[in-house]
């Protein structure tokens, strides 16, 4: 089984990580992707980040209902911050049936090679890439394990919707219904 792997702090999740990844759940090879929650990415401050079970709540709320997508909360229990390196090691162990690569943007790709372990990563893994326009591909782009593809993006970000809520602006349509519902009700982002 082929399992695409969409790392993210989802911080929150809105509709532009939902169509990357129901894209590569329907369009590529790939039989699942896993949505896969991380409680602190090394590159990212981490006083900015919700709660990481609130997060991977929202995610759930966001994915409810299609089968191909999974949420993933294996970096919970890993050592922080969460390296890929790591995370791929142990699901390679937890799951020797299933094949995992990662799904990136092309900003992602430019940057691989400040990752840990990077080498092993590009070398053992099928990277499977949606091109973001603003953004050059980077010296991995003809690599053998990586392939591109057109994904219709959306130009949103989770700080966009983060700073939208402290502004008492709407996120109707920006994030799924019961994303907006729940971050409401809770009060998250204010």
């Amino acid at each position: 089984m082929n399992i695409g792997l969409f790392f993210g702090t989802f911080n929150p999740i809105h509709v532009g990580h939902l169509i990357i990844a129901n894209y590569m759940a329907d369009f590529t090879d790939l039989d699942e992707v896993w949505l896969v929650v991380s409680p602190h990415n090394p590159l990212k401050q981490k006083d900015s980040l919700l709660n990481e079970y609130d997060r991977l709540h929202l995610v759930e709320l966001a994915i409810e209902g299609n089968d191909q997508l999974r949420v993933s909360n294996i970096e919970f229990d890993l050592p922080k911050p969460s390296y890929t390196t790591h995370t791929l090691a142990y699901l390679n162990e937890k799951y020797p049936n299933k094949k995992f690569a990662l799904i990136m943007g092309s900003d992602n790709l430019r940057t691989l090679h400040k990752w840990k372990n990077y080498e092993q990563i590009i070398e053992n893994h099928k990277i499977y890439l949606y091109n973001r326009p603003q953004y050059d591909d980077g010296q991995f782009a003809n690599h053998k394990n990586v392939r591109s593809f057109d994904v219709p993006l959306l130009n949103i970000s989770s700080s966009f919707i983060r700073d939208a809520i402290k502004k008492d602006s709407s996120i109707q349509y920006l994030v799924a219904d019961k994303v907006k519902d729940y971050i409401e009700k809770a009060g998250f982002y204010l």
